[in-house]
């Protein structure tokens, strides 16, 4: 169980509990084993990108609230006391899967990753059906890719939106798309991160599942800590949930 240092941690235990539903992908994979291991490997420091678009680089909507990326650092480099791991954001705003693969040297490549964590759809959703075959060729690329670097990718569904707002409207096909990215990790056998399922197991309601939300579209503080939470919860990480500073 991960203890979450927040005020409301109560919501979040009872959240963690509906999760262990939605791990098969990704216990499946044989990279979750690797990953595990080399977390306990204290003597081989690693280096993790994370990738994405603006809600992996956590634009504007979190103020001076941390992100996933940045609480999952802390935990990594703090209470699991890996303090030569270093941790690269290469995720930037209004990104789609053709931008990222077109820039891989320079946000990926370079960087000569271990991991690579990648939560990208929320923009491509936009071109709705027509441009599914596209993201899906797009997302099975990006993921060769990544292992042909030797870095393990680390894949991640989106959250849901506020699909009754104007501003979210143009995302309508996200469901499908979510679903692409499903069908991906399996086929791959990549690690999954599923918060589109949690987060609508948690907040069924759409009034509810805006308490997560900074907008239509992005998280706000808690859904990056629900974010944080389901991360460390799939890779096996027992430790607190960075605490939110306001």
């Amino acid at each position: 169980m991960i203890r979450l240092a927040r005020r409301g941690s109560v919501v979040f235990i009872a959240w963690l509990s509906l999760t262990a539903s939605f791990m098969s992908a990704a216990d499946t994979s044989p990279d979750l084993a690797l990953i595990r291991a080399r977390l306990t490997d204290t003597q081989r420091p690693l280096t993790w990108v994370m990738t994405g678009d603006s809600i992996t680089q956590g634009a504007k909507w979190l103020g001076s609230t941390r992100s996933y990326p940045e609480q999952f650092e802390e935990v990594v480099r703090w209470h699991l006391q890996r303090r030569r791991d270093f941790f690269i954001n290469t995720a930037i705003s209004g990104e789609r899967t053709d931008g990222l693969l077109a820039d891989f040297s320079w946000r990926v490549s370079r960087f000569q990753p271990d991991v690579v964590s990648l939560m990208i759809g929320m923009n491509d959703a936009v071109a709705g059906p027509d441009g599914r075959a596209a993201y899906e060729a797009n997302l099975r690329t990006l993921i060769a890719s990544i292992r042909a670097l030797g870095a393990i990718p680390v894949l991640h569904r989106t959250n849901p939106i506020d699909t009754a707002a104007e501003g979210a409207r143009s995302r309508a096909d996200l469901p499908a798309y979510n679903a692409i990215i499903a069908t991906v990790a399996t086929d791959t056998g990549t690690v999954l991160i599923d918060h589109w399922n949690t987060w609508q197991a948690h907040h069924p309601t759409l009034d509810a599942r805006r308490q997560w939300l900074a907008d239509p579209i992005h998280p706000n503080t808690v859904g990056h800590t629900a974010f944080t939470a389901a991360l460390l919860e799939v890779l096996g990480i027992d430790a607190p949930t960075p605490s939110d500073p306001n």
